[in-house]
């Protein structure tokens, strides 16, 4: 962890109590997520498993035409791994028809950009939304500290759910909490482990074509919410300055996101507030 206050075992059990609590105050025995085949989601699945019990979490398979088939095929062994039940819906269909009906607004000349990344989002957060208002299911959010921190997720898609189970949980941290999952027989499967993060929300995507490599992005992140330091402060520590003010322009450009998150299950004594403190 990257607190010496904090212990893996701990935080573990903390937010395993931290779902059963918050479904049990209100009245909800149900969770829907949706399964990526990516840590965050796998490790969430297996927590929500682990508070309310494997036939009380229902997981959405939602493949696009960027997702990579082993991305697919990790979602599937980790539902399996927790006897979970599962439903594989595609969205490509889905997100055409979009596309085409948003051409009088796009242009005929229409360029990608974050518009098209974001409909995909929405689309699988209305996707899991129906599922929860059906079945009367709480949706669970997968999105985690690091992420939090440098705006990456969709209002009303990724960001959307009941409570958020690992916003207060660094990416490495994440890793450090599958690990404990896996510690005396492997839960999430070991490829989910190893794969390079990515959203999948367009071709070849991954996360460090625009953010440091997780370990490194989260020491910048700690040693500013954390430990309080400037940006200086942070440089002469070490770090790269263009890293180190490319996270705080992220972290400006989407602070007003943090307004409108679900809950976060805190384990640490800095959640991320929703003041903008590191003005450049």
């Amino acid at each position: 962890m990257l607190s010496n206050d904090l212990r893996i075992d701990m935080v573990h059990d903390a937010l395993v109590c931290g779902i059963r609590d918050f479904f049990s105050s209100r009245g909800v025995s149900d969770a829907v997520i949706g399964l990526s085949g990516g840590l965050d989601s796998a490790v969430v699945a297996t927590l929500a498993s682990q508070a309310l019990g494997k036939s009380h979490v229902h997981a959405i398979l939602m493949p696009s035409e960027f997702s990579t088939l082993h991305s697919i095929q990790d979602a599937v062994d980790l539902a399996d791994s927790l006897d979970i039940g599962y439903n594989i819906i595609p969205i490509s269909t889905i997100y055409k028809k979009f596309i085409k009906e948003l051409q009088p607004i796009f242009g005929p000349y229409n360029k990608w950009n974050v518009a098209e990344e974001h409909l995909q989002a929405r689309i699988r957060c209305s996707i899991l939304m129906a599922y929860a208002n059906k079945f009367s299911a709480l949706l669970l959010n997968t999105t985690n500290k690091s992420e939090l921190f440098v705006g990456y997720g969709t209002l009303y898609g990724d960001l959307a759910g009941a409570v958020m189970v690992l916003a207060d949980l660094y990416k490495s941290e994440v890793y450090e909490l599958a690990g404990y999952i896996n510690m005396e027989k492997e839960i999430i499967p070991g490829s989910i482990l190893v794969k390079a993060p990515s959203d999948e929300l367009r071709r070849d995507q991954k996360d460090t074509d625009t953010l440091p490599e997780h370990t490194t992005l989260d020491r910048i992140i700690f040693a500013l919410n954390e430990q309080g330091k400037s940006c200086e402060e942070v440089v002469n520590d070490g770090f790269d300055r263009n890293d180190v003010e490319n996270v705080l322009a992220l972290y400006n450009k989407s602070a007003s996101k943090l307004y409108q998150i679900p809950q976060i299950l805190n384990v640490s004594s800095k959640p991320l507030a929703h003041k903008s403190k590191w003005l450049l």
